[in-house]
């Protein structure tokens, strides 16, 4: 139940928010009635999957998954593979995971109809707000990374960089608009907690720490970015991605949101040489990128943040937990679900990969390495229960591990 401001009006409430709390910027698509009942539909199923289904596939596993792979061959599970592959032949898996695609699937054709059937107009106001702009650099000519090219990320049509037309800006348009039912309301109002989260955590692990200048890699639509150039606005900020439309968006969305010291640059991140110069910033980030990159061009990106961060500069690298011994191999093939089903095929092998061997392959000593852990700021007016919760989507909840390194002087 929510009021007419669409805030929670009973004390007992326990869902997720109403979609019209959701932070209307000037980029933002209008949304009707029926779009945004849409939505709302989405972002609870989204939030009974994780807190109310999801339990039954664990139970299912313990109760009948598990002891019948042991009956059959006498051995425990070798690994996660072992482990899915034998989730899924059990029915209360089946389900789950076919409601899961299938809300996936929902919420982008929802932003796609909310998007599309007004794209001229958000055309036109995109490039009214970034036409001429300096601080949007774009490269026509760029050879765009396999990994983007070949794969339509989370089961978003065109993923990042398609345009349907010159200065298309609906796929963000649409990525932005319907990531508040994909998370269940759990980056708040912008979408922005887990940049909120990284700010927070340099401010308290840093208190002392001013960079001048920030690079933000793979920064799709600027969501995590700005909350960094609010939190230090002496500083030059600049976001990084392969997808033309995500960068156009994200400086006209930043300016209708009064964010003024970030720009949007179009490159490769594996190979920035002819854009920066070494050790020329103080701090670069990623956010929930690394997964989306591959086997080949991450060692590249981690070699590259070296040559570019300065020295007492810090990197990190925000990201879903590593597949470690602390972790089941039921959790483990839970989490693998978004390789095999999302659209997101190196999610599974990035997430076993020693992540501090290939940051000491890329120049950084033992000495260097830094860890941590984060979890998404939101409005607790907006959405109470956000920052206690304690269900686990096994993906896609909002807290994260931070691996990184701050280079020795």
């Amino acid at each position: 139940m929510a009021d007419g401001e669409g805030r929670n009006a009973s004390p007992d409430y326990d869902g997720p928010p109403d979609y019209r709390v959701v932070g209307r910027h000037g980029m933002f698509p209008e949304t009707t009635h029926d779009e945004i009942a849409r939505f709302n539909f989405l972002t609870h199923m989204n939030r009974h999957l994780s807190t109310r289904v999801m339990p039954g596939v664990a139970e299912a596993f313990e109760a009948r998954v598990a002891p019948k792979h042991a009956q059959e061959t006498g051995k425990p599970f070798a690994d996660r593979h072992e482990v899915r592959r034998a989730l899924t032949g059990d029915p209360m898996w089946q389900w789950w995971s076919a409601l899961r695609r299938s809300t996936m699937e929902s919420r982008q054709q929802a932003g796609r109809w909310v998007t599309q059937r007004q794209a001229d107009s958000l055309n036109a106001k995109a490039r009214e707000l970034t036409e001429n702009d300096p601080r949007l650099k774009l490269n026509p000519g760029m050879k765009l990374p396999r990994g983007v090219e070949m794969i339509d990320h989370h089961c978003m049509p065109g993923s990042y960089h398609t345009e349907l037309v010159p200065g298309d800006v609906t796929g963000p348009a649409n990525y932005d608009s319907g990531i508040f039912a994909t998370t269940g309301g759990m980056l708040g109002r912008f979408n922005d907690g887990g940049g909120m989260a990284v700010a927070k955590w340099v401010k308290e692990t840093f208190p002392d720490f001013k960079p001048k200048r920030i690079l933000d890699i793979g920064c799709g639509l600027g969501h995590n970015v700005l909350p960094l150039a609010e939190a230090f606005p002496d500083a030059e900020v600049i976001g990084v991605d392969a997808g033309a439309p995500m960068l156009r968006y994200g400086l006209a969305r930043a300016k209708t949101l009064g964010v003024e010291n970030v720009s949007f640059v179009q490159a490769d991140v594996s190979d920035l040489k002819d854009l920066f110069e070494d050790e020329s910033f103080d701090w670069i980030q990623s956010t929930m990128f690394l997964h989306e990159t591959c086997y080949e061009t991450m060692p590249k990106i981690f070699a590259e943040t070296r040559r570019l961060l300065k020295p007492d500069g810090i990197v990190l690298h925000v990201e879903q937990p590593q597949y470690d011994a602390s972790m089941t191999l039921f959790e483990q093939a839970m989490r693998d679900w978004d390789a095999f089903y999302n659209a997101e095929p190196f999610w599974s092998k990035m997430h076993e990969i020693d992540l501090d061997a290939w940051m000491k392959e890329a120049g950084f000593g033992d000495n260097e390495l830094m860890h941590g852990a984060v979890a998404a700021v939101v409005d607790k007016e907006v959405f109470p229960d956000a920052a206690d919760d304690d269900s686990e989507d096994f993906g896609r909840k909002a807290a994260w591990h931070v691996v990184g390194a701050k280079k020795v002087a």
